[in-house]
């Protein structure tokens, strides 16, 4: 009778501490940039390559905060996903499409970097990619 009650406390334990380790992974909230999505695109191939592209906005030109919250975002194997980067108070796209450019030619200047997940799960990471 002990034995079951022993058994029954070390099972909520670990179900008590399996939820809180759930819910206490880091993600792209806890970086610092004050990052915000303001476009986003997801083509609705589920069978083929799924493309992803998002533009973000940031607080300050945070190199590997950047790179960071790009390994956050979810990517499909033999997908493609981007994420380009602006300056919170510059201009940003708020519409992003697929092909090439992915946004309006106007925003390119604005663009601080872009974080790239190809289909080999490659990633790259670029700093002013359309020159400056």
């Amino acid at each position: 009778m002990k034995l079951k009650y022993i058994l029954i406390a070390l099972s909520a334990v670990l179900v008590i501490w399996f939820i809180y380790d759930s819910f206490s992974q880091p993600g792209p909230q806890d970086l610092a940039g004050d990052f915000k999505e303001v476009a986003m695109y997801r083509n609705e191939n589920n069978t083929g390559p799924i493309v992803r592209i998002y533009a973000v906005t940031v607080a300050d030109t945070l190199w590997e905060e950047m790179q960071t919250y790009g390994e956050f975002m979810p990517h499909t194997k033999y997908g493609n996903t981007k994420v380009y980067f602006f300056l919170k108070d510059s201009p940003a796209p708020e519409e992003v499409f697929p092909g090439e450019p992915n946004f309006a030619q106007q925003y390119q200047e604005y663009n601080v970097a872009v974080y790239e997940k190809d289909a080999m799960s490659q990633a790259s990471f670029r700093k002013h990619p359309f020159g400056r």
